[in-house]
């Protein structure tokens, strides 16, 4: 593990039995509250794709509007708020996607890619994979191309990255925690 690795970890608290017993949720509001952690993740999500045509970056709500906007800055990128059903004010289109107990929908306006777009999807963490799936299968339907998908934690457990994987969806992350 690098140092710069080692500081991301220890800027994201980890909280044991939340949302419920047994899970250790990995918060990154810490990193995002830590000027030098917060700079070295978007730098490492942008770094790969520095020098590469990218259209949009699209963020899931809500972590994801913070991670993906300032990488869309950085990378002279639109950035696209894929959000929750009912949440985005014009003409949307939107999917139905799979979460640990049950389905969900989110949506992104109509006209947000243009058909042929390189779009990199951005979130916090890549866990079950439900809704990076769903994003990415929404973001096709409208003609994008799904260059790569980008989170700062990944919790290879749960299996998220290989159903990204299984799509063709290069996944970077910047740290993993095995385990809950």
């Amino acid at each position: 593990m690098s140092s710069s690795d080692n500081e991301l970890i220890q800027s994201i608290r980890s909280i044991p039995d939340y949302p419920k017993p047994g899970i250790i949720f990995r918060d990154i509001t810490t990193l995002l509250g830590n000027p030098r952690a917060f700079r070295r993740a978007v730098d490492q999500l942008v770094q790969i794709y520095a020098g590469t045509k990218i259209d949009k970056v699209a963020g899931m709500e809500a972590r994801g509007f913070i991670l993906g906007g300032a990488v869309a800055h950085q990378l002279s990128a639109g950035f696209i708020p894929i959000r929750k059903k009912g949440k985005l004010p014009h003409e949307t289109v939107s999917i139905a996607y799979s979460l640990e107990y049950g389905l969900d929908e989110m949506e992104m306006h109509r006209d947000a890619v243009v058909p042929g777009e390189k779009v990199i999807l951005v979130d916090d963490l890549i866990a079950t994979g439900g809704t990076a799936v769903g994003a990415t299968q929404l973001l096709r339907q409208m003609g994008a191309e799904v260059v790569a998908a980008c989170f700062v934690i990944d919790l290879p457990d749960l299996g998220g990255r290989k159903k990204l994987e299984a799509l063709d969806v290069p996944v970077h992350t910047l740290v993993e925690f095995s385990g809950h």
